[in-house]
This record gives structure tokens, sequence and C-alpha cells, in this order.
């Protein structure tokens, strides 16, 4: 039993440094698990976007089909008549399956147009 004022003062003072510590420990704690549920919560707010097609060319941005074009913000711009969202997912979806059934390597995707022809998406393989 400590009967000294002076070491019963000092323990008392380590007891209050290892409970702020304690609640520093369980503060940070609580921030990261708070942090880890916003980037579940936003990965899964990207997989309910799961409607929207990515662009094969650029591989950032979404795909938009409107009045007979296919265009993204990163200048991929294609003339398409009856063309609609579903059918390009499923044209893309298509071509990609069916050339990793004979190739085990990614292809690309470019935007060619010549002289007179309108621009169009080709997809080459670099094997």
């Amino acid at each position: 039993m400590l009967e000294d004022p002076d070491e019963l003062a000092v323990l008392e003072e380590i007891q209050q440094e290892l409970i702020l510590q304690e609640q520093s420990v369980i503060e940070e704690y609580e921030r990261s698990q708070q942090f880890d549920e916003e980037c579940l919560n936003a990965m899964l707010d990207g997989l309910d976007a799961s409607d929207k097609i990515i662009c094969p060319a650029c591989r950032k941005n979404n795909l938009t089909v409107r009045n007979h074009f296919v265009f993204c913000q990163c200048g991929l711009c294609i003339g398409t008549e009856g063309m609609t969202e579903e059918k390009l997912r499923s044209l893309l979806e298509q071509t990609v399956t069916e050339h990793s059934h004979r190739c085990s390597q990614s292809p690309e995707f470019t935007v060619t147009s010549g002289m007179e022809e309108e621009a169009s998406l080709l997809m080459s393989c670099p094997v």
C-alpha cells in the first residue's frame, strides 16, 4: 500500500495518461472504420452503375449512345444507325469473349477513320 502522497499523485497521473492514450487509440480506430465504410459504400455505388459501358479505347470514361452516335469524353465519336446501349454492350462483350477463347492477350481498341469513311471502332490484338 502506497502512503506517500507524491507517489500516489504520480500513479494517478500515469493512469490518466493511459486512459487518454486508450481513448486516442479508440478514436483513431473508429475514424479508420468510418473511412473503410465510406470506401466500401463508394465501391458499391460504382457497382450499382453497372449498366454503364466503359469506353474500350480509353478504359476510363463511360460511353454514351445518343442521336445515332456513340461518344466518350476521350474524344471517341462514332456515327451509328439504330445502336442502343444494350446492343453495343452485347457486341463488345461478344467480340471480346470470342477473342478470349482463342487468345490469352487482351485486345486493344482504337478509333479509325479513312478519307471518306466515318470513324469506326477497331479491335486488334498485340499478338
